[in-house]
């Protein structure tokens, strides 16, 4: 089955980061894959966004206009991307900087407060994005979080690994808050 995807936020968010490294782990999980960064010259502080598109069978085109899931983590992306989203798809969007939540009904939305959760309980709001990530596979299991911990240390840097362990929590945080309705 085919799950076409988007992440989108600012520049130095993560979102291409999140979308690699779920890439990453599908591949790892035998599945076909695509993925297609699209950043502006400004990059960190502009817009950013990727698709991720993972399937058990070839993928006949990376590019879409309609998406299985959408994953939000500021204003201008949410109002760019909420319309896009599949009825029945999902919409995670990140609520403790978003204060506009999404308007539609006809799609399964998920208001997460990464960025509040990865500063306080994890004290390190770079790893927002693995908190997200961690929350979109609780609710779409689409990968193994093995998966993603083996894609962790090939799309890391070597001089990175050290935190991996602190990555693996986010994710781990991000599932238990979708898993427990927080």
């Amino acid at each position: 089955m085919l799950q076409e995807m988007v992440f989108a936020g600012f520049g130095g968010q993560g979102v291409l980061s999140m979308g690699k490294l779920l890439a990453y782990a599908a591949m790892k999980e035998g599945r076909e894959i695509s993925w297609m960064p699209s950043y502006g010259p400004e990059m960190r502080g502009g817009t950013a966004n990727c698709v991720v598109n993972i399937s058990d069978e070839r993928i006949a085109s990376p590019v879409g206009s309609m998406f299985d899931v959408a994953v939000v983590l500021n204003l201008p992306s949410l109002h760019k991307f909420e319309s896009v989203v599949k009825p029945g798809g999902v919409l995670i969007w990140e609520s403790s900087t978003i204060k506009e939540p999404p308007t539609r009904t006809d799609i399964n939305v998920h208001a997460l407060p990464a960025i509040e959760k990865a500063s306080n309980e994890l004290k390190n709001v770079k790893v927002m994005n693995m908190l997200v990530l961690g929350a979109l596979v609780g609710i779409m299991d689409i990968v193994k979080k093995e998966s993603l911990i083996v894609a962790l240390e090939d799309t890391l840097p070597k001089r990175h690994h050290k935190l991996i362990p602190l990555n693996e929590k986010a994710i781990e945080l991000g599932m238990s808050l979708v898993s427990s309705g927080a």
